[in-house]
Order: C-alpha cells, then structure tokens, then sequence
C-alpha cells in the first residue's frame, strides 16, 4: 500500500530527529549541530552530524545520510513504509494505509521496480519449487551453492520455452511494453513476444538499497550462437556501470571491516558470501567504472583487487588501480594460484586459506613491479627505465602529497635510485596531465571558431574555480529553506543558466517542489533526489562545515536570518550572472585574436559590446538592498 505525499509530509514535520537517533546513539550539541559518533561504520572520531533546525543527518566519513525515515531504513534495516509508520506512531498520527489518495498515480520508476519484484519472485519459484527448475537446482548443487543462498541472493531459473514468463505476465496483468523495455521478453521481426531468458539461471542484480533493477541469465545447455550470459537492457533504474553486485547484501560488512573485496563474477561473490566472507563486491561482466569506485568509496577507502590470474584478469587490475588512485583509495592486489578463481579457491580450500590470501595482497607498486619483471621488463636499462616511469605514473595521480613522498621512496629503495631523480620524473607525470587538459581547452576553442554564435556558447561554456564556488552558493541557499529567497532565484537563474549539470538537476528539485506548492526544507527535499551521491552532496553543503549564513551574519549583524539570507541571494545572483557575461567576454576575446574573418571578427567584436551593455544592466539590477 502506498501512502499520499501530504500524509508523509504531516508525519515527518511532526517528529524531531534528534529525539528519534538519541534513542540509537550518544550526541553532543556542537554548535548549531549535534554529534556522535556513526552507527554505520567503525570510527573513534565522530563525524556523525544532525541538524535539529534542517531535520537532516549525515556523516562525513561514510556518507550516511537523509531525513528521518531514512536514519530509521538504514539502522533498523526496515522498508520505507515501515519507517514511516513507527514515525507515525511515535507522534500520535493515525495511518491507514487502506486509504489510498484518489488520482494518484504510481511513478514510472516504481512501476518498473514493481515489474522486476514480480519477475524476481517467478524466477526463484521457478529454481526452487517447480519440477522443470530440477536441472538448475542440480546446478547449483554442483556448485555448492546452498539452498538459503539461493533465496538470500533471490536465485531463479526461467523456464524453457518461449512463453512462461510471457503467460505469467499476462495473468499479472503486467504492462508487456514495459517488460519488453526491461528486457524479460523480446520481440522477433513478426512482432510476436516472447521469453527473453528462457532456459538461464538467473541472477536478480540489486540496487544499493535492495531493489532489483535487472536481471543477469547464464545458459545451462550450450547453444551454438547463443552468448553465456544474457544481461538486461539500461533503463531508467538501471545504469550498467553505476552498479556493483552483492553491494546490497555487503555494504554493512564493508562499513564494519572498512575494507572491499573487489571480484570478478557473480558465483565468485556468492561463493565467498556463502563462505561467511561478506564484505565482496562484483564489477559482473564489465570494466570498472568511475560510477562504480564513487559507490565504493561511500564505504571504505579500502580496497582489495581479486581479479582472475589470467591476462585479462591483469589488465582489468592494472586499469582498476588508476580509477581507485584517483578517488584516494588505498588499494591492494590479491593473487591465487594459477587456474584458481575466488569461487573454485574458497570452496577447496575454504575460508581460513582465502584469509590468508587477501592478507598477502600486495600494494599497488609490488603489483606492477612483480608483472613487469614477469613481462622481462628489467631485463636491459632502456626498458627499466619504461618501468620505472610506467610505475611512476600511477603515483602522479595522488594528490596526498605525504603518500606521494611515501611512494616514490619506495621506488628509490627498490632500484636504488636517487629520489631527486624520480621525484623529477613525479613532477614531468604531473605536468603531463596538466598539458593533456591545456591542450583540450585549445581543441575546444578552435573548433567552436567553426560554428555559429548559438553553438558557439554553449561550446565555450565551462565552469571556471569561480563560477563553480557561485553554483555551489546558490544551491546552498536553494536548500536553505527560505521561500522568498527560491522565488527570487527561480525568477533570475533558469536550471539550464548552470555550468555544472548536477546544479541544474538540484535546481530543478528545488523549483518543481516550490512551484507546485510542495515543501522546500531540506528533509523533505532529500528525498526528492534519488542519485545517492547528489544526496551526499547536498547534505555536505547543507550543514554548518560548509554553511552559507555565518560569513553572512559577519557581514551584517543584528539582521534578522531571513533578511541576511536574501542579501546573500541577491548578491550571489548578481556575480553570478557578472561572471557568466565576463567568461563569454573573454571567450570571445581570445576567439577575436584568433579569427582570420574580418566580418565574423567585426561580429565578435560587436557581441562583446553588447555583452559589456548586459554587465551594466545587471549591476544595476541587482544593485538594490
């Protein structure tokens, strides 16, 4: 049953957050702010904050975060609805959930999450109890996959044939054209539907959160032109390259350990799941993704590879280690033995020897030494020194400077080097990368002197140091709860005027909710944003480590909150617009010294004119107190 959006709005107004998590944890008044220490991850130093004026939570460390049903979803390990109701209960407010608002309808998304549960359920009913799931059931047998596993990861089997998952579908009364964009059934080129994983064992593919939002089939019988493993379609819940698999069921170990296991394969995760070793991930089937290392670096900043020992294995490791360097996550490398992957290893030799494995991983730069001295690397000086550099690069990609420094003396103590000579060779890395974007910027600018004025703005259009600390102050203030202050920047700043496009899509948030007469405080406005790292974002900039008014307050003591926030607004409103005209202007400028055209230069020349007339018009605009 579903609940309206007023009824949850009444019942999130009425409780305060502070009393619901005090019931849970220790907190302290710091400032405007109260901390403890997080009931999600092990720590010592609370980072763990509540805002009782914003009615939000979020830790800086883990990057926990959201209102209060959320605080009750993650640590009580309940369904939304669930929290909902004990809120509810707690503030006296009656809920009958019988009593479904008229008119409203259930958003595309839920519909399609609603589509894959049903899915899900058919294919694990099928595993577990029908006669024709006895050759899967076999399967798993063989693999020693046990039967509380098969439900805990909601393991199925779809049927052979080509219409059993299209007659359940039917009798479901579920919508066909959504399945077919799903990808649970297909059309041929006569338009008739049918099976899509008909004869797979199926692996449900889970959100963070444990919604099932695809669906993975492997082939039991080899068929000739037929792939092993069939995958669904991107949709609109799911993004291939933003999710990890088994991340539902290990984020709580991860946080606990604060350490990941990073594996290849489906059965290689559930394997050592099933083994008791629980804080496992999978990249399934594709490259790791810069997504994937931002979902992982929420729960730890500790990161073991165990990828396969084959040549592929190796270079999706080698490829791995530059995307974790980049998100400063300490990365280890854990080999087994030839022939041997996590799954075959832990089940015949168990759990204890794989420990023992991921004790050994080795750093990094062990790593990349071991294989290139493997590869005959060090064999003569010309290709040592390819090496060396090679095994340089990576350490560039560090901003600690400390871990830099750490590094590149390990470097010199293993080949016997002089640190000033390698630290020369840390700098031409870094410099490198700083002429890569240089010589991007110099690409960008010539060809947008190809194209008209209109494609031309918006070829030049880029986000400047400031321009980007003005989009994040303007959200600030977006999110700070005042309704005067988003009527005076929804009228002057349109989502598409942002540089950055996660501005525009908190914007947009923000505007949708005021326009239609929804609540703008940042508790209910959280949960409007379902990118979890937008959500992570949002609740940084929202508390008092980043908060907008306190400089504001400086500026102008003895002013009411209220009034030093729209000085705030219309002052930030006014640079903001002065700088998007100024960066066209200079855009221009070096677009004018460039342009061999005497009349498209006469054109520039008179843009820039206007533009200068813009900047006057807004300063005076703006000017007013």
């Amino acid at each position: 049953m579903r609940i309206s959006e007023n009824k949850i709005e009444e019942i999130r107004s009425a409780a305060n957050l502070v009393d619901v998590i005090s019931e849970h944890i220790q907190l302290r008044k710091r400032g405007k702010n109260f901390i403890g220490l997080c009931p999600f991850h092990n720590e010592k130093t609370p980072s763990f904050t509540v805002s009782e004026e914003k009615q939000i939570f979020h830790c800086f460390g883990c990057h926990a975060g959201g209102n209060v049903f959320k605080f009750l979803m993650d640590y009580e390990k309940i369904s939304f609805v669930e929290s909902v109701q004990e809120v509810a209960q707690r503030c006296g407010i009656t809920l009958d959930l019988e009593e479904e608002p008229q008119g409203e309808k259930q958003s595309e998304q839920e519909i399609l999450y609603d589509i894959n549960t049903e899915a899900a359920r058919y294919f694990s009913n099928n595993l577990l109890n029908h006669p024709d799931g006895e050759v899967a059931r076999k399967y798993f047998q063989e693999r020693k996959v046990k039967p509380q596993t098969m439900r805990a990861f909601g393991l199925g089997y779809a049927l052979n044939g080509w219409e059993n998952f299209l007659s359940f579908a039917s009798e479901k009364r579920i919508d066909l054209e959504k399945a077919l964009a799903l990808g649970l059934i297909g059309q041929n080129k006569d338009g008739k539907l049918y099976d899509k994983f008909s004869g797979r064992i199926i692996f449900p593919i889970f959100s963070p959160n444990g919604r099932v939002v695809a669906f993975a089939g492997r082939v039991l019988e080899k068929r000739e032109g037929t792939a092993k493993y069939l995958n669904s379609p991107e949709s609109s819940i799911y993004v291939k390259g933003r999710i990890l698999y088994g991340l539902s069921h290990a984020k709580d170990e991860i946080r606990r350990l604060d350490k990941a296991i990073l594996v290849e394969g489906y059965m290689d995760l559930i394997s050592l799941h099933q083994s008791g070793i629980k804080n496992v991930v999978a990249v399934s089937g594709t490259a790791l993704t810069e997504e994937q290392v931002q979902l992982i670096s929420r729960y730890t900043k500790n990161v073991v590879l165990l990828f396969d020992a084959d040549t592929a294995g190796i270079k999706a490791s080698m490829r791995s280690i530059e995307l974790l360097l980049k998100r400063e996550i300490e990365i280890k490398i854990a080999s087994l033995p030839p022939g041997e992957d996590p799954d075959s290893y832990v089940n015949n030799y168990g759990r204890e020897k794989f420990e023992e494995i991921i004790k050994r991983a080795q750093n990094f730069l062990e790593y990349q030494s071991e294989y290139y001295e493997k590869q005959g690397m060090f064999e003569d000086a010309a290709k040592t020194a390819g090496a060396i550099r090679e095994l340089v690069k990576p350490v560039a990609l560090i901003s600690d400077e400390l871990k830099r420094a750490l590094l590149i003396k390990n470097i010199s103590k293993k080949f016997n080097l002089r640190e000033k000579l390698l630290e020369s060779e840390l700098d031409k890395a870094i410099e490198s990368a700083g002429k890569q974007i240089t010589s991007e910027e110099r690409i960008r600018d010539r060809e947008a002197a190809k194209i008209n004025n209109d494609a031309r703005e918006q070829t030049i259009k880029k986000a400047t140091p400031l321009l980007y600390n003005m989009e994040r102050e303007i959200i600030k203030l977006l999110f700070e709860g005042s309704s005067e202050v988003v009527e005076f920047i929804s009228q002057n700043i349109q989502p598409e005027e942002f540089v950055i496009e996660f501005h525009a899509k908190l914007a947009w948030v923000v505007y949708e909710s005021f326009s239609g007469g929804g609540s703008i405080v940042a508790s209910s406005l959280i949960e409007k944003i379902s990118d979890a790292d937008l959500q992570s974002y949002i609740l940084e900039l929202t508390f008092e480590k980043y908060e907008i008014s306190k400089s504001w307050e400086e500026l102008y003591p003895g002013i009411a909150r209220e009034k030093v926030l729209q000085k705030a607004a219309r002052d930030t409103v006014r640079k903001f617009k002065l700088e998007q005209v100024g960066y066209k202007i200079q855009a221009n400028s070096r677009l004018i010294e460039n342009e061999p055209n005497e009349d498209e230069k006469f054109n520039l020349i008179k843009l820039n004119r206007d533009l200068e007339f813009q900047k006057r018009i807004i300063s005076e605009k703006f000017s007013g107190s």
